[in-house]
C-alpha cells in the first residue's frame, strides 16, 4: 500500500475519532474542544496543509457571522426580560392545559424556524420555552424536545430556514417560487408527522393540569428594542434570501446594532451579553469545516461522487429513498454541516438528477432528528440547556428520534417533486 493510502486512513481515523468524542463528550469535555483538537492534529501532522486549513476556515465566514448575530440577539432578549415576557404570555394563554401549552410552543417553534432559521429556534426560542415550562411546573422533556425536533422538521420550508440548505445547493439554489413548489408539501408532512409522533410519545406527560398563574411580566423599553431587533432580523433574512444575498453579515450587523442601541440605555448590557454568549460555537464550526477539507483530501468527495453517480442510474423512487436515508444516517455520525458541505460539492460535480439533490437535502435536514449532535442547531440547543441546568440525555433524544425521524423522512420523500 502506498504511503498516500496510509495517510488517507490516518485522516479518517483522526477525523472520525474527534467527531465521535464530540458526540459522547467523555468526562463532560465540551464538543468544541474535541473538534478543535482533531482539526489541530490534522494540521500539525501535515495531513491538512495550512493553506487548505485557512481556506476551510474562511469558507465558514458567513456561518460565523450569522451565528454571532443570532446569539447576540438571543442574549439581549434574555438580559432584557423578553423571555420572561414570552413565558408569561404562553402560560397565560394555555388555560391551565399542558396540551395547549405544547401546541403553542410547537407553533412558535415552527414560525421561528421558518422565518429566522433552525439555529434561531435553538438559541432564541429554547430559553423562553424553558422559562415557560418551569413556571408552569410541568415535565420539561416534551416541550424541550419539541424545540429541537421542530428546528429540523421545519428547516426546509424556506431556503433561510437552515443554513445547510444554502450549503447543499450553493449557487444553484432554486428561487423562492420553485423552492416552494418542490418542498412545501414535504415540509407540511414533516411538520405534521413530527407533531403527531411527539404528541403520542408525550401523551402521559401532557395530561392533567399545570400552573397557569401569570406573573404579569412586562416588557421594558430595552426589552421592546431587543424584541424589535429579532423581528428586524427576520425581515432582513427574508429580504436577503429573496435577493440571493448571503445572510451572515446582515444578521450580524442587526445583532450588533441592537446591542449598541440598548447599551446607550443600559450600560451593563454590553458587558453582560459579551460574557454569556456561547462563543465556543464559532471554533466548533471552524473545526468542522477543517475536518471536511481533510476528509475531502482523503477521498470523501470522490466516494460521495461515486455513490451519487450510481444512484442517478437507480430507478427514481428507489434512488431518492436510498439517497435520503443514507445521508440522514451519515449526518448523525458526522453532523449534518460537514455532510451538507460534502454532498453539495459532490452534487455540483455529478450533475445528478434534480430529484436526487432534493432527496439529499431532506436527508441533511431531517436526519439530525435521530441523534443529539446531528445538527449544529441541536448542539446549540444542548448548550442552551446545559447553561440553564436542564439537560436531555443522548439516550432520551435517541428514543424519541428513532420514531420521529424515519416517519417524517419517509413521508417527505414520498411526496417530493422532481
Amino acid at each position: 500500500m502506498h504511503f498516500s493510502h496510509w495517510t488517507d486512513i490516518l485522516i479518517w481515523v483522526i477525523s472520525l475519532a474527534s467527531i465521535l468524542l464530540m458526540l459522547f463528550r467523555p468526562k463532560g469535555i465540551a464538543e468544541y474542544i474535541w473538534i478543535c483538537l482533531g482539526a489541530l492534529a490534522l494540521v500539525l501532522a501535515r495531513l491538512l496543509p495550512l493553506s487548505d486549513a485557512a481556506h476551510a476556515i474562511y469558507e465558514g465566514l458567513d456561518v460565523y457571522l450569522f451565528l454571532t448575530g443570532m446569539m447576540i440577539l438571543a442574549e439581549l432578549a434574555r438580559h432584557e426580560g423578553v423571555f420572561d415576557w414570552v413565558a408569561d404570555l404562553a402560560v397565560r394563554n394555555s388555560g391551565g392545559s399542558p396540551r395547549r401549552l405544547f401546541l403553542l410552543i410547537y407553533g412558535a417553534g415552527t414560525a421561528v424556524t421558518v422565518f429566522l432559521s433552525n439555529d434561531a429556534t435553538a438559541v432564541v426560542l429554547t430559553p423562553a420555552v424553558l422559562t415557560a415550562v418551569r413556571r408552569a411546573r410541568v415535565e420539561l422533556k416534551p416541550y424541550l424536545l419539541a424545540c429541537a425536533m421542530i428546528a429540523n422538521a421545519a428547516s426546509f420550508v424556506l431556503p433561510i430556514a437552515n443554513p445547510a440548505n444554502l450549503v447543499v445547493f450553493g449557487r444553484s439554489l432554486p428561487a423562492l417560487g420553485p423552492w416552494l413548489h418542490i418542498f412545501l408539501l414535504p415540509s407540511v408532512l414533516s411538520i405534521a408527522s413530527t407533531f403527531v409522533c411527539l404528541w403520542l410519545l408525550s401523551r402521559k406527560a401532557l395530561q392533567g393540569q399545570m400552573n397557569s398563574i401569570a406573573e404579569g411580566a412586562a416588557l421594558t423599553a430595552e426589552g421592546r428594542l431587543a424584541l424589535l431587533g429579532i423581528c428586524v432580523a427576520a425581515v432582513v433574512l427574508l429580504v436577503c434570501s429573496g435577493m440571493g444575498l448571503q445572510l451572515g453579515l446582515p444578521t450580524c450587523v442587526t445583532g450588533v446594532f441592537a446591542l449598541v442601541l440598548i447599551s446607550f440605555r443600559n450600560r451593563g448590557a454590553l458587558k453582560t451579553v459579551g460574557k454569556v454568549v456561547s462563543w465556543s460555537v464559532l471554533p466548533l464550526v471552524a473545526g468542522l469545516f477543517m475536518i471536511v477539507a481533510a476528509l475531502n483530501r482523503a477521498g470523501m468527495l470522490r466516494l460521495m461522487q461515486s455513490g451519487l453517480a450510481w444512484l442517478s442510474h437507480v430507478p427514481d423512487g428507489y434512488g431518492r429513498f436510498i439517497s435520503a436515508g443514507a445521508i440522514a444516517l451519515v449526518s448523525n455520525i458526522m453532523n449534518n454541516l460537514p455532510v451538507g458541505l460534502a454532498v453539495g460539492g459532490a452534487l455540483q460535480r455529478v450533475h445528478s438528477a434534480s430529484g436526487l439533490s432534493h432527496a439529499a437535502l431532506l436527508g441533511v435536514d431531517l436526519g439530525p432528528n435521530l441523534s443529539v449532535t446531528g445538527s449544529l442547531a441541536t448542539i446549540l440547543w444542548l448548550i442552551v440547556l446545559r447553561r440553564d441546568d436542564a439537560e436531555i440525555t443522548a439516550w432520551e433524544f435517541l428514543k424519541t428520534g428513532m420514531v420521529v425521524m424515519p416517519v417524517s423522512l419517509v413521508l417527505s420523500v414520498l411526496v417530493l417533486h422532481a
